[in-house]
């Protein structure tokens, strides 16, 4: 994936994926943010898909840099949206950078990302499920990371137990 991101020269496009495969965000979520949404590295997600009120996703200081960069560039004012693409133009940029290497890439790919990539770097499922997918339900979340193969289980029990 980062191979993705990196070979994305332009930096709104590189930046729309970085949100969604280092934050966990939905294109829908990346689309509608405006620099209201902002508070550092803390992003307010209003009317999110699950029916909430509003939803906070976290993202990375490099992350947020980028976003802050971006807003200053293009001078966003404060409640325009930060990406004003459709949705479908936000699918083409997914599909165009998995291209450019090689691979067939949706949006939700790199949400799947987000996900598998916390859960293999040590993350608790609670915290995947809850703060980076913002799942209700922790059974959504263990769809998304799938099942765990034998190597993946003796490497972990190794891991605990030396």
């Amino acid at each position: 994936m980062d191979e993705v991101i990196f070979r994305t020269t332009k930096p709104r496009n590189r930046l729309t994926l970085e949100l969604m495969a280092r934050g966990g965000m939905r294109i829908s979520e990346v689309l509608q943010l405006t620099p209201n949404d902002i508070e550092d590295r803390k992003l307010t997600l209003g009317s999110p898909k699950s029916g909430k009120e509003r939803e906070i996703v976290f993202i990375s200081q490099k992350v947020a840099g980028h976003l802050r960069e971006c807003i200053n560039t293009k001078m966003v004012q404060v409640d325009q949206r930060i990406f004003p693409i459709s949705y479908t133009a936000g699918r083409r940029v997914v599909n165009k950078a998995g291209k450019v290497v090689g691979i067939h890439l949706w949006p939700h790919n790199l949400r799947r990302h987000a996900a598998t990539n916390a859960s293999c770097s040590g993350v608790p499922i609670e915290i995947v499920s809850k703060v980076i997918l913002r799942h209700a339900n922790l059974l959504t979340s263990q769809r998304y990371l799938g099942t765990v193969s034998d190597v993946e289980a003796m490497r972990w029990i190794d891991k605990l137990y030396g």
